[in-house]
């Protein structure tokens, strides 16, 4: 046991809290110091909700989004424009642009962006799902907000190379965003005025 610790449960705790991204030891420490202050019903409740969520939680069949049912809530809402389709990198980027609320279409989510240096390729993301959305009828523009990275933008222009020839419109978001950001570090309102003041994509930006 390391000396730092009274005890072993104590440790092994601090451990498996400093695993989560962004989370040092010394923040490990004062989570589960906190933790033990709380009565005992809190802190089951906390853990029963994380597995539970591990355990219950879908993937929408249609967008990818996380979700309660088989279709997430955004997909089955028919006052949203189900014409246009917002393709975004993750699950936080939905979150992202629909506090921006300025933005009524459906989401795509491809899982990440084309990586070679990270061994991700086009077969391991959520483009063939894309394409048989646009193949199967009623979408009329695809709007790319991936992060604008060399790696967003290597995906936008293999999306564009697979979808160029379908009939729908290709936009992309306005580079109101900086290079190099990604998109959920940008602000609300920076990234709406991006989204509403999106320009036809033709390959290049």
């Amino acid at each position: 046991m390391n000396q730092q610790y009274s005890s072993l449960l104590l440790e092994k705790a601090v451990s498996e809290f400093a695993k989560l991204p962004g989370i040092g030891k010394k923040t490990a420490m004062r989570l589960v110091l906190h933790l033990l202050r709380q009565d005992t019903a809190t802190v089951e409740a906390f853990g029963n909700s994380v597995i539970t969520l591990k355990r219950e939680v879908k993937y929408c069949k249609v967008c990818h989004n996380i979700s309660d049912t088989d279709v997430c809530q955004i997909c089955a809402n028919t006052q949203r424009d189900s014409s246009t389709v917002c393709v975004v990198e993750n699950i936080r980027d939905v979150m992202v642009v629909e506090a921006t609320q300025q933005y009524k279409g459906l989401y795509h989510v491809l899982g990440g962006v084309i990586s070679p240096m990270d061994g991700v390729g086009p077969g391991d993301l959520q483009i063939e799902s894309l394409i048989n959305r646009v193949k199967d009828g009623g979408v009329k523009e695809i709007i790319l907000a991936l992060s604008t990275t060399m790696e967003g933008d290597t995906t936008n222009f293999y999306l564009y190379r697979k979808l160029e020839k379908s009939g729908v419109k290709l936009s992309i978001i306005a580079r109101g965003v900086s290079i190099g950001d990604e998109l959920e570090y940008t602000d609300e309102i920076t990234l709406g005025r991006s989204i509403v003041n999106r320009t036809a994509f033709n390959g290049t930006v």
